[in-house]
């Protein structure tokens, strides 16, 4: 079988191609603006979207390259424009896309979550052809490999094009939660922005990022928007994460239940948080959060599928 991966950014391109190689016997890699990793897939198509173009017009470009390849499954990298790319490519192929598969197996019957993120369903492809969106983590283990043969590519423009009239960059913060073993995740327990001190101390001590639910990204714009986990923001798994200040509503643990241990930190007992996490602690921020630090021995390990956290003193 021959599988298609689609991305944007390099990273996501390495781990969707690896990804693309445990199922499909040729792996085509699908670049649209973006740099190939080396040695990732057997042949890859570099689409240069003109200037003045919005990225989404080269689904068109895309159709092309699947009808001259015919792959049997496509991976595609979860930003808005590939999503939008998926949609045109499914509704061309006449199938569907499942999105957020958090596992493919070999048949090509998906775990992803539906309802919000509350629950997860298996389901395999309705259509003649399986296009999945799948992010971060999901193949970290699996190894990229191939000629990167270059597949010539023939931009073709859309009958309706999207013209891009200005662009304006978006600042970049350099967090990155998708490759960080622990993360501290603050949320609406922290009524001040001075407070978030604590979480960055007790990251530090942890060798951990900081990231937060959507409130304070998108509320009071405390944290870039890349820093923010749930269902519409990033989707991680880490081998620690800490929720701190967190209710726990699932469109935040959407971004945060396929991690190892799940840690919370609240003040009210009854946070749905508590019900969703390995290890609590019930107790204010301010108290709590420096008592951990201050405990702490900085270091965590994977142990037997078991995690042995210092700064709680020792572990399980």
């Amino acid at each position: 079988m021959k599988a298609f991966a689609i991305a944007e950014h390099t990273d996501a391109a390495r781990e969707l191609a690896a990804g693309a190689r445990t199922i499909a016997d040729e792996v085509i890699l699908v670049m649209i603006d973006g740099a190939a990793p080396d040695a990732s897939a057997d042949k890859v198509a570099s689409v240069a979207v003109p200037e003045g173009v919005a990225a989404e017009c080269a689904a068109d470009t895309v159709v092309a390259l699947f009808d001259a390849e015919q792959p049997g499954i496509v991976l595609v990298e979860p930003t808005r424009r590939l999503k939008v790319i998926a949609g045109a490519l499914a509704a061309h192929a006449g199938t569907s896309v499942i999105t957020d598969a958090m596992s493919i197996a070999a048949d090509g019957a998906a775990t992803s979550m539906f309802f919000g993120g509350v629950a997860e369903r298996v389901q395999k492809s309705a259509g003649p052809v399986a296009i999945y969106t799948v992010g971060a983590g999901v193949f970290a283990d699996a190894a990229a490999s191939g000629a990167n043969e270059a597949l010539p590519v023939e931009w073709v423009a859309p009958k309706f094009a999207v013209e891009v009239v200005s662009r304006t960059p978006i600042e970049k913060s350099g967090v990155d939660l998708a490759k960080a073993d622990a993360v501290v995740s603050a949320g609406r327990g922290f009524t001040e922005k001075a407070d978030l001190d604590l979480a960055y101390a007790l990251a530090d001590k942890l060798g951990a990022a900081v990231g937060c639910s959507r409130p304070l990204a998108e509320g009071v714009d405390w944290f870039p928007h890349e820093a923010y986990i749930g269902v519409s923001g990033q989707v991680i798994a880490p081998k620690v994460f800490l929720a701190a200040g967190i209710s726990g509503q699932m469109q935040h643990m959407v971004g945060c239940n396929r991690s190892g241990a799940v840690f919370a930190v609240n003040k009210d007992k009854n946070a749905p948080i508590f019900k969703q996490c390995d290890y609590g602690l019930v107790g204010d921020l301010k108290t709590v959060l420096p008592a951990v630090v201050a405990a702490s021995h900085g270091r965590f390990r994977r142990n037997r599928r078991r995690f042995r956290v210092g700064w709680f003193g020792g572990g399980p």
